[in-house]
């Protein structure tokens, strides 16, 4: 965890994330091992966290969890999140015409993209998402439309790219050939590289024609997508993209 000007801010959001991610409730222990913390500030992190009711203790087992306050603050955000309220009936139009998972994504920069809204269609056995849920940036198909068409520094593209972890890993020379595909046709595929067996495909959502700062994704398994249409799903996600970076536009 690296540690910034405002490390107790720092401390505090690394816990949240971590009791997060995590099935399980967590000791003291566990979480400042996991983060690299000292215990005793592990705890007095944690005690401040309970007293906003940020994070709930259990007494008994000596162990902590996420707690309401935090559905507090999401609710605010969500509220105020206009891409959120834009995207929905795209994502939920997207999933029952071609019967897949459809997400919604924000981008922040190189470092992560966020999920903010969801959809599945109609199949029985379908791969999901939580909102919420944090990916590396360059990482599958969204990745691939970031670099096509974020006018980010190549050098700091290629130094990102070596950091990623694949099921298949693609070699930067082909990345790049699939890069400049997105580019020519507006969205990107990744085809079990990021996880075996899966088929993402993503189309850019931006402001005034600047850097994506959002996408939409389609996500499923990779014969499911092909009997889909991958094209047929891709061009359809291009086209929502584009309406939906219209009325973003507009407002």
């Amino acid at each position: 965890m690296t540690i910034n000007k405002a490390p107790a801010i720092a401390r505090a959001a690394a816990i949240l994330r971590l009791l997060g991610k995590s099935d399980t409730p967590l000791g003291v222990n566990n979480i400042a091992r996991a983060l690299g913390l000292v215990p005793s500030t592990c705890l007095y992190v944690l005690r401040a966290l309970a007293e906003e009711e940020l994070v709930a203790f259990d007494p008994d087992t000596k162990r902590y969890t996420l707690d309401a306050g935090v559905l507090t603050l999401a609710r605010g955000w969500l509220r105020r999140n206009l891409f959120a309220d834009v995207a929905q009936p795209a994502v939920d139009r997207l999933a029952r015409d071609h019967g897949v998972t459809i997400l919604a994504v924000q981008i922040v920069g190189l470092e992560h993209i966020i999920v903010v809204a969801t959809s599945q269609g109609g199949a029985n056995f379908q791969l999901s998402a939580n909102v919420g849920s944090r990916f590396p940036a360059l990482i599958s198909a969204t990745g691939r439309c970031i670099a096509a068409f974020g006018e980010y520094p190549r050098a700091e593209i290629e130094r990102r790219f070596h950091t990623l972890r694949w099921d298949d890993p693609p070699s930067y020379e082909a990345w790049l050939d699939q890069v400049a595909q997105t580019a020519q046709r507006g969205y990107a595929v990744d085809s079990g590289n990021y996880i075996a067996g899966v088929t993402v495909i993503a189309a850019p959502v931006s402001r005034d024609h600047g850097r994506p700062t959002h996408a939409l994704v389609a996500v499923g398994i990779s014969g499911a997508m092909e009997r889909a249409g991958v094209d047929a799903i891709g061009a359809a996600l291009d086209q929502a993209a584009r309406n939906v970076s219209g009325r973003l536009n507009r407002s």
